[in-house]
């Protein structure tokens, strides 16, 4: 896209680049809803910060955000910045060393990280601080039952913040998107059961939707490798749930794995099925997002009927005047045939970011909580992701409306997408944010969800039409405190069976590994030699300790 896709294409993809990743945000006026914020009149407190900086901010020390949270806070950033590439190794370097900083904004530590440093004391305990200093904190924890909870160790103490981004859509980014206008031109209904998807495809393959009288047409597609991208994944929910990330399911308060079940099995017969007769890709497990894009953008006649992908912009440029992303539409879960139909399931509040370490006097903890709080805030949530009220963003005006038809808060100006390639005024998500899905979708929205500017709300619909509430009743968390000699033990099982699943996943759906009796009966021994009962053991009982 650098190449030649002329500087207008690059900066949309940078401007619909930060609307997705936030996935869109909002926020509220210059006042942090009472955040106990200020450091009062005395001296300016200089926190000594590790960041991760996003490539696109020119300079974090002279940014408009920065400095504004400098002066409304009565303090002073030393950064020790980190380009985004290799942030986590810079971390623990820096952790290893023992010259790590007083505070950490981007400090990604895992939960087993966080028991570790915690009971070695480098991180210090929160809990005291954010009942003192934390308004916008235990505001929190009053607004989502869950929060505080997740982000407590098992010592009880809260050793870190994690930024919160209520991304609705992305908690149900497993999708597939179907050309609407091929159904419409084959007089094909939406389907609705794994039977009818395939039908659907046979009919894509066979009947020539695009015109152009050649037997071109890949009716499913995807990537490996991207954001839920790879079909299978999508088509297995509809025989047993599969998020695609731990291969863990629920039943009675009991966690299994779903990828040594019967149901799993019939899944990938199902989607080998689909492979064998030419109506997946044969690339779909081997190729990158921009391989995949490349098929989706190439001139001449549009030759794809469905694909799985986050977001229909992984696919299709968004670009104004690219009107092909605009045939197609979301497909509900498929219901197979003892009568699954799942959605993926995604919200977590993920690693722990904020921490103040040992190094921290007294002053700089509580001047360094008080920023933590207000980097919770409304406010912030909006300066963070779109800078300071004017350029980008102004109040909406009286009869906008947002996505659920009300009166909206907040509006994007035209400016935004205009945005260039490095910019100095906004932080572009960095360090934590509480995006709320109140505060994200406060924002006034267009009466057309397929025009340029109506793509985060399409992607709203899309899920609350098709995705909403269809995960099962229980799912594992995403993350999840365990000791740390379990976590250890446990990310070495999860490496091995992960990548054992997944070899064998696309071995058994491309055919180089056949269903049959002893294959699939060697495959589900193999377990055995990768100790699944222990690691179940481990993941169980850090479940039922949360539980508790």
């Amino acid at each position: 896209m650098k190449k030649k896709t002329s500087s207008i294409t690059l900066v949309l993809v940078i401007a619909f680049s930060m609307f997705l990743s936030a996935c869109s945000d909002g926020s509220g006026g210059n006042n942090a809803g009472g955040t106990n914020a200020q450091n009062g009149e005395g001296d300016t407190v200089t926190l000594n910060t590790f960041i991760t900086v996003p490539p696109r901010i020119e300079d974090v020390g002279t940014n408009k955000v920065t400095q504004f949270i400098e002066d409304r806070l009565n303090i002073k950033f030393k950064f020790d910045a980190a380009p985004s590439a290799n942030a986590n190794d810079k971390k623990k370097l820096t952790m290893a060393s023992g010259d790590y900083p007083a505070v950490f904004l981007s400090g990604n530590f895992t939960q087993a990280e966080q028991i570790d440093y915690g009971k070695q004391g480098i991180l210090i305990p929160l809990n005291d601080l954010i009942e003192k200093y934390g308004n916008e904190i235990k505001k929190a924890f009053e607004e989502d039952a869950d929060l505080k909870a997740a982000i407590t160790a098992p010592d009880g103490n809260i050793y870190a913040l994690p930024h919160i981004n209520d991304c609705f859509h992305c908690w149900y980014s497993q999708k597939l998107w179907i050309n609407k206008d091929w159904l419409a031109k084959l007089n094909l209904e939406m389907p609705t059961t794994t039977d009818e998807y395939y039908e659907v495809l046979k009919a894509f393959k066979t009947k020539d939707p695009n015109g152009n009288g050649q037997a071109d047409e890949i009716p499913l597609s995807g990537a490996f490798n991207t954001w839920r991208g790879i079909p299978s994944n999508f088509l297995m929910n509809s025989f047993i749930y599969n998020n695609d990330e731990d291969f863990f399911f629920m039943e009675d308060g009991k966690v299994g794995l779903a990828a040594s079940q019967p149901e799993w099995r019939q899944g990938l017969e199902y989607v080998n099925k689909l492979f064998s007769e030419g109506l997946i890709d044969k690339e779909a497990f081997t190729q990158n997002n921009d391989q995949m894009a490349q098929v989706g953008n190439r001139s001449g006649d549009n030759v794809s009927g469905s694909v799985t992908a986050g977001h229909i912009g992984m696919y299709f440029s968004l670009t104004e005047g690219q009107n092909r992303h605009k045939e197609y539409i979301t497909v509900p879960p498929l219901k197979g045939p003892n009568g699954t139909a799942f959605a993926g399931y995604y919200k977590a509040y993920g690693n722990g970011q904020f921490a103040i370490t040992d190094k921290a006097s007294e002053e700089e903890a509580i001047a360094a909580i008080r920023m933590a709080d207000y980097l919770y805030s409304e406010e912030h949530a909006i300066t963070n992701e779109y800078g300071l009220e004017g350029k980008y963003w102004e109040k909406a005006k009286e009869g906008q409306k947002d996505v659920h038809g009300n009166q909206a808060k907040y509006s994007l100006k035209p400016e935004y997408w205009n945005i260039g390639t490095t910019f100095n005024d906004t932080w572009d998500q960095m360090g934590i944010t509480r995006r709320t899905r109140d505060i994200r979708e406060s924002w006034a929205v267009p009466e057309d969800p397929f025009s340029q500017v109506g793509y985060e709300y399409r992607l709203y619909l899309e899920t609350a039409k098709n995705y909403e509430n269809k995960q099962p009743e229980e799912t594992f968390p995403l993350t999840i405190f365990m000791e740390s000699n379990d976590a250890k033990e446990a990310n070495q099982l999860r490496t091995q069976i992960n990548d054992y699943v997944r070899s064998n996943m696309a071995q058994f759906v491309t055919g180089t590994k056949k269903l049959n009796d002893a294959e699939w009966d060697n495959y589900v021994k193999g377990f055995e030699g990768l100790n699944l009962p222990r690691y179940l053991e481990i993941y169980q009982n850090a479940y039922d300790s949360k539980k508790k």
